[in-house]
C-alpha cells in the first residue's frame, strides 16, 4: 500500500475546510472513470447525505508479466477483471472518505512455460521432452472485501477528481489446472512433482492483500 498517497488523500481533507461545510452534494450523482491497480473502467456514485455515499464500479486490464520458480521460466499473463461496491464515509462532511465493501474477484494469473534444457519440477529434474509445455492458472478467492482512504471532491457540481489507496483482502492464491503436453504427462510420479511445483508457485505468489491505488475522474450532477 502507498502510505504517500494515503497522507496526500488525508491532507487534502485537512486543507479543504470550505468543502467540509459544503451540503450541497447531498443527494448528488456522479459517473466517471476510474483506473489504476484494479484496472480501468467506469464508475458511478451517489452522495445521499453530508457523510454517507455509495459507488461501484467494474475494472479490466491484461498485462504481461514473467515469473521464475526453481529454473522455470514462466511466461505470465495478468488479467484484471473485478467489480463492486462501496459504502464511503466522510466524516468531515466534505471530499475526505473512509470506504468499506466488497468486490467481486476475476482476477487471474495465467502463466506457460516451454523449458529448452532439463529444469526442476517438485523435487526431480526432467528434460524438454518429458515436460513439453507446462500450462496454469493462480486465481483468489471470488469474494473479497476491500478497504480504503481516499478523496472525491473539486466543483460542488461539476468535474471531480478522486484519489484512493487502500488493500482487497483476497486470501492466499492457488495454483489451479497446471498441466503439460510432454512424454510424462499423464505419468502418476509426474503428477505427484507437479503438485509439489503447484504449491511451490503459491509460495512465490501469496499476495493475501491486493494492494489498490486507485485516481478516478468524474462529473457530478
Amino acid at each position: 500500500m502507498n502510505k504517500k498517497v494515503i497522507m496526500f488523500a488525508a491532507a487534502l481533507a485537512v486543507s479543504t475546510p470550505a468543502l467540509a461545510q459544503d451540503a450541497g452534494t447531498t443527494g448528488s450523482v456522479s459517473v466517471g472513470v476510474t483506473g489504476g491497480t484494479l484496472g480501468i473502467g467506469p464508475e458511478v456514485g451517489f452522495r445521499f447525505s453530508d457523510m454517507f455515499g455509495v459507488r461501484g464500479n467494474v475494472t479490466f486490464l491484461s498485462i504481461s508479466q514473467d515469473a521464475e520458480s526453481d529454473g522455470v521460466d514462466y511466461d505470465g499473463k495478468l488479467k484484471l477483471a473485478s467489480g463492486g461496491l462501496m459504502l464511503d464515509v466522510h466524516p468531515f462532511g466534505g471530499g475526505f472518505r473512509v470506504s468499506g465493501g466488497a468486490r467481486i474477484n476475476g482476477n487471474k494469473v495465467r502463466l506457460t512455460a516451454t523449458p529448452t534444457e532439463d529444469v526442476e519440477i517438485g523435487d526431480e529434474v526432467y528434460t524438454p521432452e518429458e515436460i513439453g509445455v507446462l500450462s496454469g492458472n493462480v486465481k483468489a478467492k471470488s469474494f473479497a472485501p476491500t478497504l480504503t482512504l481516499g478523496y472525491f471532491g473539486g466543483a460542488t457540481r461539476g468535474l471531480n477528481f478522486g484519489i484512493e489507496a487502500g488493500g482487497m483482502f483476497q486470501g492466499s492464491p492457488r495454483v489451479r489446472d497446471l498441466k503439460t503436453t510432454g512424454l510424462l504427462a499423464t505419468d502418476p510420479d509426474f503428477q505427484e512433482e507437479l503438485a509439489r511445483e503447484a504449491d511451490e508457485l503459491e509460495d512465490e505468489v501469496d499476495y493475501k492483500i491486493f494492494p489498490i491505488v486507485q485516481v478516478s475522474l468524474g462529473y457530478r450532477f
